[in-house]
C-alpha cells in the first residue's frame, strides 16, 4: 500500500503538471491539443522520476535505474498519448483536460506495475 501511496503522490503532481501545461499551451494559442501534450508529458515524466527517486532508490546503479525508469515512463507516455488521442479523435466534444484525466489514469495503472516491479523493486 505504501508504494501505491507514493505513486499516487508522484503521479498526482505529474498529472497537475501534465494537465496544467497542456491547458496553458492550448489556451496561449501556441499549440493545438495534440502537440501541447508532448512538452507536457515530458515535464510530467521528469517530475515523477525525481519524486519517485526521493522515496527510495533501487539497489541498481543510477544508470540502470534511470534507464528502466525512463523505459517505463516512455511506454507509459505513449499509452497516455494514445488514449488521449483516441478520445480527442472519437469524442472531439470532450475538453482536453477530461481526455488527459482518462489517459493519465490508464498510464498510472501501467506505471504502478512497471515502477514497482521493474524499476524500484528491491
Amino acid at each position: 500500500m505504501n508504494r501505491l501511496f507514493r505513486l499516487l503522490l508522484a503521479g498526482g503532481g505529474g498529472f497537475l503538471i501534465d494537465a496544467g501545461l497542456t491547458h496553458i499551451l492550448i489556451e496561449a494559442g501556441r499549440f493545438g491539443p495534440f502537440l501541447a501534450r508532448i512538452p507536457a508529458i515530458i515535464a510530467a515524466m521528469a517530475f515523477t522520476w525525481v519524486v519517485n527517486r526521493t522515496f527510495g532508490r533501487s539497489s541498481r546503479s543510477p544508470a540502470v535505474e534511470g534507464f528502466r525508469s525512463w523505459a517505463i515512463g516512455i511506454t507509459a507516455a505513449l499509452l497516455n498519448y494514445a488514449v488521449y488521442s483516441a478520445l480527442m479523435y472519437r469524442a472531439p466534444f470532450l475538453q482536453p483536460v477530461v481526455a488527459v484525466t482518462f489517459a493519465s489514469l490508464a498510464a498510472m495503472a501501467y506505471s504502478f506495475f512497471g515502477y514497482s516491479r521493474f524499476v524500484f523493486r528491491h
